[in-house]
C-alpha cells in the first residue's frame, strides 16, 4: 500500500506571563470571584523570566534540542536545574511576548489590534531582523497614542496588552454586542492565529518547503472562531495560511478537545493518500485560556509557575516519497461509541486492537506517544505523572495478553515510554510533541516504529459523557511505496497509450 509521510515537523513556544495573568481561566475566573484574592496578589513573585523558560529541560526538549529521553538524565525538579538553552531549536523556537504581540498585529486582518507608538517602533526593528516575519514587519503601522488606547479599554470594552506591569496596547472588540465577537474572545482568537503563523512558519522554514506547494490546512486547536449567528464557524486554518503565504491552500477547522490533533493528522493522511492533496499542513495555534491553568497548586507548593508558554505546532503530510516516515493508514484506532470509558477498554481500543489487526504485539512499537503533559505541572496539582500512568496501562495489557512477563513491567515503561515535556495547552501534549524526534530517529535507522495516541474529554462541552480517543502507527520508510507509486503511474502511461492506439486504428477504420 502506497502510504503518506511525514514530510516535516515544527515546534514553537510563546513564553506569555503577562497573557497568563490577564487571560488564563485560572487568574480570570479568580479575579471575578475574590479580586483580593492572596492568589492573585502572590502570583507576580512565581512568574518566570524568558531566559527562565528558554532553559527549562522540557522547552528544549520540545522544539528539538533534546531527546526526551535525556530528561531522565537531569535532575529534578528540572526548573531547579536549568540547561544552557537557546531560543531556536531544531524544530522551531521560543518567542518572548513582546515580539509575540508584534505578531498579533501582524496576524490582525480587521484593524483590531492597537500597540502603542514607542512600542511599535521597537517591534518594527526587532521583526526587520527576524527572517521569517520581516516582510510583514514593513506593513506595521506606527502605533497608536497611549490616551487612545487607555480611551479605548475604559469606555469600549477593550483588552489591555500589558508588558511588565506597562500598558503598551489592547485588543478592541469587533462588535458591541456580540460575545463571540468581544475583546476577550477577538484576543483569545488572535494568540491562536499568531500562535499557528508561527509554528506554520517554522515548518516551511525548517524543512525547506514551499508555502505554495501546501495546497490543504487542517487547523486543530481548541478555540472556535465565528460569531453570533455560527459561534464555532471558523476558519483559522485558511487565515493562518493566508499569514503564512500559502496562497494555493484552501483548509479548515477541525475540534475534538485534546484528541483533535490525532483525528486531524489521520484526516490529512487520508486525504492525501486519496490523492485528493499532495501536501496537507496540520497545525495547531495555543489556548491563552490554559496559561496558569494549575498556578494555584504551583504558588501554594512555593513553585514557578510552569503554564506561562503557549504551545503550537504543525506538521505537512506529503506523497510517499520513499525516505521519509509513513503514516500507518491500515494500523488506525478508535474509541467507538459502544466501547465504555473504563481505562482498560480506552488502552484496547486504542493500541492493542489496532495492533492485532495489523499482527503486531505492544513490543513492537519502539516508542508509544500519548498524553506527554510535563509531570513538573500536573503532579503538583494533585493529576499524577500522565505520560507514566498510560505506559503502565498499556504494559500491563502486555502482561495480560502474554507479550511480555509480569517482572518486565518495569522495563517495558522505561524503554517503550518517555518523560513527558509537553506545556499543558490541552490538545498540544497529545501525542503530536514527539513526531519530530520520532521522524530524525527513524530517517538516521534508530528506530522502526512508534504510535501516536490521542484522547479527549468530550463530557467537557456537557453534550455527551462519552470519552474520546484516536491513534495510529508511524513506521521508517521501506521505500517500497515510492517505487509502487512509479509503477502505477507507468501502467497507467501504458494504458493511456494503448487507448490512443486503439481510438486511432478505429478512427482509420471510418
Amino acid at each position: 500500500m502506497n502510504f503518506p509521510v511525514i514530510k516535516g515537523t515544527a515546534y514553537a513556544l510563546v513564553h506569555a506571563p503577562n497573557l497568563l495573568q490577564a487571560q488564563g481561566s485560572t487568574q480570570t475566573m479568580e479575579r471575578a470571584k475574590n479580586p483580593d484574592s492572596g492568589y492573585l496578589s502572590k502570583l507576580p513573585k512565581h512568574l518566570r523570566s524568558f531566559s527562565e523558560a528558554v532553559n527549562y529541560p522540557p522547552n528544549q526538549s520540545y522544539i528539538g534540542n533534546l531527546l526526551p529521553d535525556e530528561l531522565n538524565n537531569i535532575s529534578k525538579p528540572w526548573y531547579d536545574n536549568p540547561l544552557q538553552g537557546s531560543t531556536q531549536g531544531k524544530y522551531g523556537e521560543i518567542v518572548d511576548e513582546a515580539l509575540f504581540y508584534g505578531l498579533l498585529k501582524i496576524s490582525d486582518a480587521f484593524d483590531l489590534v492597537m500597540l502603542e507608538k514607542s512600542f511599535t517602533a521597537e517591534l518594527k526593528e526587532r521583526l526587520a531582523s527576524e527572517s521569517l516575519f520581516a516582510q510583514q514587519a514593513a506593513l506595521l503601522k506606527d502605533g497608536e497614542a497611549m490616551e487612545d488606547i487607555e480611551k479605548r479599554i475604559q469606555d469600549h470594552k477593550a483588552e489591555g496588552l500589558q508588558m511588565n506591569g506597562k500598558l503598551v496596547g489592547c485588543v478592541k472588540r469587533a462588535h458591541d454586542w456580540d460575545v463571540n465577537l468581544n475583546a476577550h474572545t477577538m484576543l483569545e482568537n488572535l494568540v491562536v492565529k499568531a500562535s499557528g503563523a508561527l509554528g506554520l512558519k517554522n515548518l516551511i522554514a525548517k524543512n525547506n518547503i514551499a508555502a505554495e506547494d501546501i495546497e490543504y490546512i487542517i487547523e486543530c486547536s481548541e478555540e472556535a472562531c465565528g460569531d453570533i449567528n455560527q459561534r464555532g464557524g471558523g476558519n483559522f486554518a485558511k487565515s493562518i495560511g493566508e499569514v503564512c503565504g500559502c496562497l494555493n491552500a484552501t483548509g479548515s477547522d477541525l475540534r475534538g478537545f485534546c484528541a483533535a490533533p490525532a483525528h486531524a493528522l489521520v484526516q490529512a493522511a487520508a486525504l492525501v493518500q486519496a490523492g485528493v492533496y499532495k501536501n496537507v499542513a496540520v497545525v495547531a495555534g495555543g489556548a491563552t485560556a490554559k496559561l496558569g491553568m494549575n498556578g494555584k497548586d504551583h504558588v501554594a507548593k512555593d513553585m514557578p509557575i510552569l503554564e506561562d508558554v503557549l504551545g503550537a505546532f504543525a506538521v505537512l503530510i506529503s506523497e510517499n516519497d520513499g525516505v521519509n516516515p509513513i503514516i500507518r493508514t491500515d494500523v488506525v484506532g478508535r474509541h467507538n461509541i459502544g466501547r465504555g470509558s473504563a481505562p482498560q477498554a480506552v488502552i484496547e481500543a486504542l493500541v492493542t486492537d489496532p495492533l492485532d489487526k495489523a499482527g503486531l504485539k505492544i513490543t513492537d512499537v519502539d516508542k508509544y506517544s500519548v498524553e506527554m503533559q510535563n509531570p513538573e505541572i500536573t503532579v503538583p496539582a494533585g493529576a499524577g505523572d500522565v505520560p507514566k500512568a498510560n505506559y503502565k496501562m498499556i504494559a500491563a495489557l502486555g502482561v495480560k495478553r502474554g507479550d511480555i512477563e509480569r517482572q518486565q513491567l518495569g522495563d517495558f515503561v522505561e524503554e517503550h515510554g518517555m518523560p513527558g515535556f509537553a506545556p499543558t495547552q490541552g490538545h498540544i501534549p497529545s501525542g503530536v510533541p514527539f513526531i519530530g524526534h520520532a521522524r530524525d530517529l527513524m530517517l538516521e535507522g534508530k528506530m522502526k516504529r512508534m504510535m501516536l495516541v490521542g484522547k479527549g474529554s468530550l463530557f467537557l462541552g456537557r453534550m455527551t459523557n462519552l470519552f474520546d480517543g484516536v491513534s495510529f502507527v508511524i513506521e521508517a520508510n521501506s521505500g517500497e511505496g515510492a517505487a509502487a507509486a512509479g509503477d502505477t503511474d507507468a501502467v497507467k502511461k501504458v494504458v493511456a497509450a494503448a487507448m490512443r492506439a486503439v481510438a486511432d486504428s478505429l478512427l482509420e477504420e471510418e
